[in-house]
């Protein structure tokens, strides 16, 4: 099944924009105002979407009803309340299974999706590589694979070029593409991400053999991180204010205020409770965050809740097993709301405050960023001889030189290195490498 066909239609083309009303379940341990931040982000999303809310439905419950999610009574009010307002969609904040889906949606008499949907369109209107394109489909084909229905029990799945139609395909109530046929497609996308994996992983394995750091950039989405980037190294990367602006990673050389190179690389966006088949199916694009060497974690502090935003993506880094890699937060922005950059900085020990619209704190984040990285590298003695120029070119390339004495035998050198670079200069190396220090997370 073509890419094209497994995602439908762009919102981008509709000529209108639906209407719809969101739903949020306060469930135990979450409390109220949870809900309320949580629906405010799904607005940002719905709009990224193309879509308008005109109403929302919040309901308390201890558990989840098996049939309809919300209760049936708050079930017939929303019916109610979608044919006041004339919505074309409902969305909910929660995840809904595939029977809960279907009896909404004809009880409702309209289509009923879920965050993940919405999140998957935004993704599928984002996707311009082919990495990032087989990405999206394979985790949309994931989403839509238990969700497929025959003959009339599908008559309320498809509303022409509204959100969801990349989620549920073109004409899935006559069953055009059956489940054999989206399990196929599925192998072969994870045949061929496999296949750009390792060859990403080849990469990475060639910038390692450089020496350079790794430096990667992650946060939650529409924080600033392409700006970032972008003031830092004329990147030229699309930094729009919107959420998932950019989906693939891109990766730049920058040389830090001691003169020592870096590989800086921006990642996507995070967002609260990012689906597992999102997470899943980007896995090849997100371990560049787990195999970095350290993490600029840019947060944005305009944002309702910074501390949120912070915890999601730890979350996020969580469960890609980037948690234990070493960090600096960045709170991005500062020029929209100084007072709270600053409140933030003296919480968050070691954090930095920047904006990268304006580069105030730039210089500052440089240097920090710099020592931080000082810090961690290893401190390895080496003896080069004297006829070996090149190798002591390359240590003051590659690293920090600590000391230089001058022997009988050649230079006596004392450098922080990278793990790369020690390897690969293995046969100079006279001492074992001291390890540095402040390399854990948020020090």
């Amino acid at each position: 099944m073509p890419y094209n066909e497994a995602l439908g239609t762009t919102l981008i083309e509709r000529s209108f924009r639906e209407r719809i009303v969101l739903v949020g379940v306060t469930l135990p341990p979450d409390h109220a105002e949870d809900t309320e931040a949580s629906l405010e982000e799904l607005h940002l999303l719905v709009d990224t979407a193309g879509a308008d809310e005109v109403a929302r439905l919040v309901q308390v419950r201890d558990r989840p009803d098996p049939k309809f999610f919300i209760g049936k009574g708050k079930a017939e009010e929303l019916r109610e309340l979608c044919l006041a307002v004339d919505a074309d969609t409902v969305v909910f904040d929660n995840e809904l299974n595939p029977g809960q889906q279907y009896n909404l949606e004809r009880l409702l008499g309209r289509t009923a999706l879920d965050r993940t949907a919405v999140i998957l369109d935004i993704f599928a209107q984002n996707a311009h590589t082919q990495e990032g394109r087989a990405q999206v489909e394979l985790a949309i084909l994931r989403y839509r694979l238990p969700r497929m229905r025959r003959g009339a029990e599908a008559s309320m799945s498809q509303q022409s070029g509204g959100i969801g139609t990349r989620t549920r395909g073109k004409g899935e109530t006559k069953l055009e593409v059956d489940r054999r046929a989206i399990q196929r497609r599925i192998d072969h996308l994870v045949a061929e991400l496999s296949e750009m994996s390792r060859t990403r992983s080849l990469q990475r394995k060639g910038r390692d053999r450089s020496g350079l750091a790794n430096v990667t950039i992650v946060g939650y989405t529409n924080a600033g991180k392409s700006s970032l980037l972008n003031r830092l190294t004329d990147a030229g990367v699309l930094a729009e204010d919107r959420l998932f602006a950019t989906l693939d990673p891109t990766t730049r050389r920058l040389s830090l205020p001691g003169g020592e190179p870096v590989l800086l690389t921006d990642t996507v966006g995070f967002v609260r409770r990012l689906p597992h088949g999102l997470v899943e199916s980007f896995k090849s694009t997100l371990e560049v965050a787990s195999t970095a060497d350290f993490l600029v974690h840019v947060v944005d502090v305009s944002s309702p809740d910074p501390e949120g935003q912070i915890k999601a993506v730890h979350d996020v880094l969580e469960e890609i097993d980037a948690e234990r890699v070493p960090e600096l937060i960045v709170f991005n922005k500062s020029d929209l709301s100084p007072e709270e950059a600053d409140r933030l900085v003296r919480q968050h020990e070691g954090s930095v405050a920047v904006s990268a619209h304006t580069g105030a704190g730039i210089d500052g984040f440089l240097r920090t960023l710099s020592d931080r990285l000082r810090a961690m590298a290893r401190v390895t003695e080496l003896m080069v001889p004297y006829d070996r120029g090149d190798v002591l070119a390359s240590i003051r390339r590659e690293g920090e030189v600590v000391s230089e004495t001058y022997e009988e035998q050649g230079t006596r050198v004392r450098a922080r290195l990278s793990d790369a670079s020690v390897g690969r200069l293995a046969e100079y190396v006279v001492s074992p490498a001291v390890p540095g220090v402040g390399s854990a997370r948020g020090e």
